[in-house]
């Protein structure tokens, strides 16, 4: 019955290690089905080596176990959280990621500083605030979630044009519409953190990419008129 959902997210949750994104097991990807309302997430702390299609966890949107006999990732509540406050994605990763985390431990986003950030993401990729000691205290994973969809609220970000966030002191989170698209996000989003802090180091007073040269990458491979690659 879940056979071919538990699949893709075996599939995708490989794809970590397979891109360095995850050093033991810091990490996991889910995907939702939203006609059944289940999602599909990797075990807690299941090594990536051992890891087969039966291990992966599916439960219902508020967390019940639906099948499989491991216990999810304990990152399960964020995922949740944003499947909820943003209907449009249909897959989610999280890592901790070298580049990307050390943009969330130094509390900055990861600025569009070129064309290779701008064929992705249109615009900055945020950094939550820290979370209170009493988010921290009670719920802390679904507190987490709901800090990346209130900064995506308050700042007017729309989370299909910018597909990622980081969480202050903690690490990267990214999305898509299936579990496959949101890894691919997550690889871009690593690789433009490095290349931003090359590029900080290289020229301390860099200023990010102007308006007009990003809406001209981001629009050429996103949207109605877009023209990027075979039809």
């Amino acid at each position: 019955m879940f056979e071919e959902l538990r699949q893709r997210v075996l599939d995708a949750n490989l794809l970590l290690p397979r891109y360095g994104l995850v050093t033991l097991t810091w990490g996991n990807v889910s995907e939702i089905d939203r006609q059944r309302g289940l999602v599909a997430i990797k075990p807690s702390g299941v090594g990536y080596d051992i890891l087969r299609a039966e291990d992966i966890v599916v439960v219902d949107l508020e967390g019940a176990p639906v099948a499989g006999t491991l216990r999810p990732s304990s990152d399960l509540a964020t995922h949740l959280v944003l499947y909820q406050r943003f209907p449009e994605i249909g897959g989610i990763v999280h890592t901790h990621s070298r580049y990307a985390t050390a943009f969330a431990q130094a509390e900055r986003g990861i600025p569009c500083y070129g064309t290779t950030h701008a064929d992705y993401f249109y615009g900055e990729v945020p950094c939550t605030r820290a979370l209170a000691p009493e988010e921290l205290a009670e719920s802390y994973e679904k507190n987490t979630g709901k800090v990346i969809a209130d900064t995506f609220d308050a700042r007017e970000i729309d989370p299909m044009a910018v597909p990622a966030a980081l969480v202050c002191k903690h690490g990267p989170f990214t999305w898509g519409c299936d579990a496959a698209k949101a890894v691919e996000n997550a690889l871009v989003q690593e690789e433009v953190a490095h290349m931003a802090i090359l590029t900080e180091r290289l020229s301390p007073d860099v200023t990010p990419a102007p308006q007009e040269l990003l809406d001209k990458h981001y629009f050429r491979k996103h949207g109605k008129n877009a023209y990027y690659g075979q039809k």
